[in-house]
């Protein structure tokens, strides 16, 4: 027989029966498994570092739990002389700024994302999507001088008396014009919310299959109609998710927000009045909190702060996830 064909016929069987045995033993073989073992080791500690956090604030909130207990919730009075403390001027300037700024920055995302994924020519595409995530990569401290500078001015010249002169019959738009306050936080966070809701809500709808869009096309259906009945509808929840993620960096934010929202502990249907959020209490009396409950007191607001935060963001990633899910199951059909 020939040498050569005897070393071929060799390397052939060596080969197939090596990969046979690699990718039998894949599951067990040391470096796999150290490796698997080792990355289920991050993974974990991530889950460990939020576990370790949420522990840490409850054990420093004692005090205050202790003593307020859930009606620090829904009190008003926050004397550090006296030391009686309550939550719900903070816990309201949170709500109002962050569901004002969801309400603005939701349909500019929805939109923008819209344009993004469906329309825009590839290279008109690319740069939008670069400045989008520029913008996302903007520290919070810049758009709170910008918002002090310049919006909280345009706001108390410009935009607060015109919707005080025809709109002042509502509550939401009646007072003097500070400029600062909730409108001034609501836009700014809506400003810093556009960035990340817009992307993820392009995403979302660039995993639409194609074949949603192809259905109706054939019908004779316009490119705004396939929008509107194919692609929306299947990435609604998506959708949702990317909102619930904007509304958790709206909740989380700090520095902008602190230098906007005018920093007064008082609740008020009018847009147009200083508020607190809860962020920014932290950051303006933490380093003043010389009495144990005060201290105590602002854990509490940052512990209840954690658990919003943490319950929002659950929310948003369950809901990309059964999108996932659909968009794989779409998949196996086609």
């Amino acid at each position: 027989m020939d040498p050569c064909a005897c070393c071929l016929r060799a390397f052939i069987f060596g080969g197939v029966f090596g990969g046979i045995l690699i990718t039998t033993n894949r599951a067990t073989y040391p470096g796999d498994t150290f490796f698997r073992r080792l990355t289920i080791l991050f993974a974990l500690a991530l889950f460990l570092l939020v576990l370790v956090m949420a522990f840490q604030l409850y054990r420093e909130a004692q005090p205050s739990l202790q003593r307020f207990g859930w009606p620090f919730v829904w009190g008003r009075e926050w004397d550090p002389v006296h030391e009686k403390f309550g939550a719900l001027p903070y816990i309201y300037g949170t709500l109002v700024s962050t569901l004002l700024a969801l309400a603005l920055a939701g349909p500019i995302s929805l939109g923008a994302a819209v344009y993004l994924a469906e329309f825009a020519p590839r290279r008109l595409k690319a740069t939008l999507a670069f400045l989008v995530d520029l913008l996302a990569g903007i520290p919070g401290i810049v758009y709170g001088l910008w918002g002090s500078f310049v919006l909280a001015p345009f706001l108390r010249n410009c935009l607060e008396p015109w919707l005080g002169k025809y709109l002042g019959f509502l509550p939401l738009f009646q007072g003097p014009p500070f400029g600062i306050g909730l409108l001034a936080a609501g836009i700014i966070l809506a400003i810093m919310c556009i960035p990340v809701m817009t992307a993820v809500t392009r995403e979302v709808l660039e995993v639409v299959p194609a074949g949603q869009r192809e259905a109706l096309l054939a019908f004779g259906a316009t490119p705004w109609e396939v929008v509107r009945l194919a692609v929306l509808p299947y990435a609604r929840e998506g959708i949702i998710g990317a909102f619930f993620l904007g509304l958790g960096k709206a909740l989380g934010e700090t520095l902008a927000v602190t230098m906007v929202i005018g920093n007064r502990p008082e609740i008020s249907l009018s847009l147009f009045s200083p508020a607190h959020s809860m962020t920014s209490v932290i950051v303006n009396e933490f380093a003043q909190a010389v009495k144990a409950i005060h201290l105590a007191a602002l854990i509490h607001i940052g512990l209840l702060l954690f658990g919003i935060t943490l319950l929002v963001n659950i929310i948003a990633r369950l809901l990309i996830y059964r999108l996932g899910r659909k968009v794989s199951r779409w998949k196996q059909v086609e």
